[in-house]
């Protein structure tokens, strides 16, 4: 993809209204990052990779890093995370006020 607009363009109906609402979410929190792809998933760039995010068949994912993880690993107990990543599944609401404080806590961290 050359773009995220491709990339959500791309995506299923429903995928498609969830990362518009990822991709809102994470612009608000960073708004001096820049847009791109990266390892083939939209990512927000500021001197290196600060947070990717991608659809699935299932979920919507996003991978703050597995330092961001152990960070918040208390405000995630409600989600289904592993190393590097959280899922978000389709049926449910976006989590947007913790989804803007760990875009911010990874803008802190990896932002340089």
């Amino acid at each position: 993809m050359e773009n995220i607009d491709k990339y959500i363009a791309s995506q299923s109906p429903e995928a498609q209204n969830k990362l518009n609402e990822l991709r809102t979410i994470l612009r608000n929190a960073l708004p001096d990052a820049e847009e791109r792809i990266s390892w083939a998933m939209p990512t927000f760039w500021k001197g290196r990779n600060i947070i990717h995010f991608a659809a699935f068949k299932n979920h919507i994912g996003l991978y703050p890093g597995d330092q961001a993880i152990e960070a918040f690993k208390n405000e995630l107990s409600d989600f289904s995370v592993s190393k590097g990543t959280i899922r978000f599944s389709y049926d449910k609401e976006l989590p947007a006020s913790l989804i803007e404080r760990i875009a911010k806590w990874c803008y802190g961290e990896y932002g340089k």
